[in-house]
């Protein structure tokens, strides 16, 4: 019986080794959550300008741009788009071609056709294109004491040298004084080389002469821009405008650099093909209409001179 016992252990405990394994489970690795990629940027559409080779560029222009508030408008934005520097210096349109002409500028903003014509005739400028106009005004006290209101610029120039009221000139060879000496010409009458008492010359700009006119009840000629963008603190009137012996053109030139060497011609070019472009065009065109409800200026670039009121 015991050994029956024992016989029967040993053939459970074989029949255990006999039997198949239970199978063990492959440890499964665990799937790697993605990482987020972030998204390109998109490329921006207007890039930094390029720094020129040389930054520096010197404007020398008329009075009544700067006087105006045009080229506090004008100017940041050339810099901004094109990465130049610019020295404004304003001046009447005589002196700032008389920098040109000693290679004290690279560029101008004038305007006195006849001036500018003889300047580009002597070689002094490369390129010259029309960028705008406004108009010259004869102002006034409000009594007009000559009793000019009305009148044609000629008569109302020969009216006031026979009332001999106080005319204030600017003197200064400017567009300006150019216009002016011309009126008196075809007025027959000739103040600047008789200088009669009534007739007082400032040698300054178009602002300070405005208000020389205006502390001392003078007439004056003067640009309509200059005169809006300082009317509230004259004591002047418009007393004759609207013909077209005031048309009043600016054009800007670029300094010849074959006589000029050392300017920076590429500045130069830059700044006329930026005056005459759509876009600055456009800017010129609504200059002063919020502040003054009129343009001060008529963007002109690609017209025809002679076809302008």
């Amino acid at each position: 019986m015991k050994r029956l016992l024992v016989f029967l252990f040993v053939f459970v405990i074989m029949l255990s080794a006999c039997a198949p394994a239970t199978p063990q489970a492959t440890p499964v690795a665990p799937t790697a959550v993605p990482t987020e990629v972030p998204p390109t940027e998109a490329p921006t559409n207007t890039p930094e300008p390029t720094v020129p080779a040389n930054p520096n560029l010197i404007l020398a222009t008329t009075t009544s741009t700067q006087d105006s508030g045009l080229l506090d408008v004008l100017v940041p934005l050339f810099q901004e788009q094109t990465g130049f520097t610019v020295q404004t210096v304003a001046v009447g349109s005589g002196a700032a071609m008389q920098m040109g002409t000693e290679c004290n500028a690279d560029v101008l903003l004038v305007h006195s056709p006849s001036a500018e014509k003889t300047f580009m005739d002597e070689g002094s400028g490369k390129e010259r294109e029309l960028v705008m106009h406004n108009d010259f005004i004869i102002v006034g006290p409000t009594a007009d004491p000559a009793g000019i209101k009305g009148m044609k610029a000629a008569d109302a120039f020969k009216a006031i040298a026979v009332a001999e009221a106080p005319f204030v000139a600017r003197a200064d060879k400017s567009g300006t004084s150019t216009k002016e000496l011309g009126i008196w010409k075809a007025a027959e009458l000739d103040p600047a080389t008789t200088k009669p008492a009534w007739y007082i010359e400032t040698g300054q700009g178009m602002g300070a002469s405005l208000t020389i006119a205006s502390e001392k009840g003078a007439y004056t000629l003067t640009d309509r821009a200059t005169y809006l963008a300082n009317k509230d603190k004259l004591q002047l009137d418009i007393l004759a405008e609207g013909e077209k012996a005031l048309l009043n053109i600016y054009h800007v030139i670029t300094v010849n650099p074959e006589k000029c060497a050392k300017n920076n011609y590429d500045g130069a070019v830059a700044f006329k093909d930026f005056m005459v472009s759509p876009a600055t065009q456009e800017v010129i065109g609504q200059f002063g209409t919020e502040k003054f409800g009129q343009p001060l200026f008529t963007p002109d670039a690609g017209k025809d001179e002679a076809t302008l009121p």
